[in-house]
């Protein structure tokens, strides 16, 4: 912790000293501009100019390293923030992390190759923070989540296993707008002056935001196994009646209007919404029990295919839940008709 005394420098000027350790630290010397921003909450936050680059670098040396393990130092560096990554090799890159390196490139949104050589090649990012908007993202993840679950139920309805494969080809879209998202909060982070830019007034809820896209990527992740549970099955709809299956269409359905209700009571910072989808998830469980409870007499093999089904639906309405959790914790830090902050 470090105090500053205010000092006058005329009729309507405070002033106070920056720590000379920071100053250092980021290069910042007399005659320099800063960045100065105010919060609802009354912070006021000092951005040096060095924090407003985006050219920043990172260098990967293969040494050692599997393709495995390229490939995840090109991801976290993306999410890091870096503008350009190098790979390079002390002789010459194997084919392994030259494959690792195009593979990572194409799990990343924006990320292209722009220099190759026997022993290094450069990768370059062009996206741009300011483009995108964090609860648009937020939005644009849970609806994909939604939409794999959905193509899995319709293919389990109706013995599609081409609907199960767009689910699972889907999959690779919600990971892009994962990382994607993981690559701006650890941006604004650093960089308080963009938060503003992706719809925020100010950096407080980043760190909320990083766990709800956590949740909505496992999301979309439970949604996968929907779709490969279907895919593992003969085409005999599991061996459910018409009645069962339409009570699991109906179940999903409400599933779907929990994550939805989750996301926009984040967006929104309602407290209401959250407060009823916490309603709605308490009706969820229920309505699980009773379709197994119900089910027709089935093999232990189709029981437990249709066991793995609900089991995905009912996380998904934990992720939400945990969400809803989150939701309620940032409306509750604004003044409403539920709180007073003074």
């Amino acid at each position: 912790m470090d105090t500053r005394k205010v000092q006058r420098l005329g009729p309507s000027t405070l002033a106070m000293t920056l720590p000379a350790k920071w100053a250092r630290e980021n290069g910042v010397e007399k005659g320099d501009e800063v960045t100065v921003r105010t919060s609802a909450e009354g912070t006021l936050s000092v951005t040096p100019e060095s924090a407003r680059g985006e050219e920043t670098e990172a260098t990967i040396t293969v040494g050692d390293f599997d393709a495995d393990a390229v490939e995840r130092a090109i991801i976290g560096q993306y999410v890091l923030g870096r503008r350009v990554i190098h790979v390079t090799a002390e002789d010459t890159l194997e084919g392994p992390h030259i494959n690792a390196v195009y593979d990572a490139e194409s799990q990343l949104m924006g990320l292209g190759v722009i220099e190759e050589t026997p022993e290094r090649i450069t990768i370059r990012c062009s996206v741009d923070p300011e483009d995108f908007d964090l609860a648009n993202l937020l939005t644009r993840l849970e609806n994909t989540g939604r939409t794999m679950r959905n193509e899995a139920m319709k293919a389990l309805a109706r013995n599609n296993h081409e609907l199960a494969e767009r689910a699972l080809n889907r999959e690779r879209q919600a990971n892009k707008i994962f990382v994607l998202l993981l690559r701006l909060i650890f941006t604004a982070y650093r960089n308080p002056s963009l938060a503003r830019t992706m719809g925020l007034s100010d950096g407080f809820p980043l760190i909320a935001y990083r766990s709800v896209a956590k949740n909505l990527e496992l999301i979309a992740d439970n949604a996968e196994n929907m779709a490969e549970i279907v895919l593992d099955a003969d085409d005999d709809r599991l061996g459910l009646d018409d009645p069962t299956v339409r009570r699991i269409r109906d179940h999903t359905e409400r599933v779907d209007e929990l994550t939805e209700m989750a996301v926009e009571a984040i967006v929104s910072r309602d407290f209401e919404t959250a407060r009823e989808a916490q309603a709605t998830f308490m009706e969820l469980s229920e309505r699980e029990l009773g379709i197994m409870r119900d089910l027709p007499e089935l093999s232990k093999k189709r029981l437990l295919q249709i066991r793995e089904v609900l089991v995905a639906l009912q996380q998904t309405a934990e992720h939400a839940v945990r969400i809803v959790e989150i939701a309620s914790n940032l409306a509750l830090n604004e003044s409403s008709e539920f709180t007073t902050i003074s």
